[in-house]
């Protein structure tokens, strides 16, 4: 386990849901990846890499809803700009599967 956050760190962070509006292979990343394109709601869409192939198509990313952090810094990705953090979790085999709301929600909506 990593050591105590206070309650003030993750007031720090804006996650929030969006809704992938696109998807497309990202060849140049030192690990399979893809480039997504995340519409925020009233926060707009923002661009994030995720090495996520294991278990999602480009046809199976477009219309689904994710968590991600969009406070932090835009990141240099190989020739890519990530501008937000997709959660997931780490399945056994070191894969990623995505957060996503239970039910659909307004994008924009924030995690709290």
């Amino acid at each position: 386990m990593k050591a105590a956050a206070s309650w003030s760190d993750f007031e720090k962070l804006d996650i929030r849901v969006g809704t992938i509006v696109s998807a497309e292979d990202f060849p140049e990343a030192k690990k399979p990846a893809y480039k997504l394109k995340i519409d925020f709601g009233e926060q707009g869409v923002l661009k994030s890499s995720a090495q996520i192939t294991h278990h999602y198509t480009l046809s199976s990313l477009e219309g689904m809803q994710v968590i991600a952090v969009v406070n932090f810094p835009p990141k240099q990705v190989g020739t890519f700009m990530s501008e937000c953090l997709v959660l997931g979790i780490y399945t056994e085999d070191m894969s990623v599967v995505l957060l996503s709301p239970g039910k659909p929600v307004k994008n924009g909506c924030r995690l709290g």
